[in-house]
C-alpha cells in the first residue's frame, strides 16, 4: 500500500517502512508522528483519493533524527560599487520511517 501525504507545505508518496525527509516537525527522537492529511491512497490497485483528503486513511511514522541540510551560500554583489555580502543557510529537516498507513 501506499499514500501521498502532505506536510510542511509539500507532498510526498510514501510506503510502508520507507524512511523520507519532511519539513521540521516538532517532535524528538523516537516519537510517533501521525499524518492525517492524506490526499491519496492504493491498496493493490484499489484507489481511494480524497476530496481534498481522505477521512478514513492514517499515516504513523516515527521520528528517526533531527537534521540540517548542506549550508547554501547566497552571495550577493553589484557590480563596481564595492558592495559585497555573504550569507549561509541550513534548512532544518526532520528524517521520519513510515510505520503503517492503514484505514481508521
Amino acid at each position: 500500500m501506499y499514500a501521498i501525504i502532505s506536510t510542511g507545505g509539500k507532498q510526498y508518496k510514501v510506503t510502508e517502512g520507507e524512511r523520507i525527509d519532511v519539513e521540521k516537525l516538532n517532535a524528538q527522537p523516537d516519537d510517533t508522528v501521525n499524518f492525517d492529511v492524506l490526499l491519496f491512497a492504493d491498496e493493490e490497485g484499489k484507489i481511494e483519493t480524497g476530496n481534498p483528503v481522505l477521512e478514513n486513511v492514517k499515516c504513523e511514522a516515527k521520528v528517526i533524527e533531527q537534521r540540517k541540510e548542506a549550508k547554501i551560500v547566497v552571495f550577493k554583489y553589484k557590480a563596481k560599487k564595492n558592495v559585497r555580502k555573504k550569507k549561509g543557510h541550513r534548512q532544518p529537516y526532520t528524517r521520519v520511517k513510515i510505520v503503517s498507513i492503514k484505514k481508521a
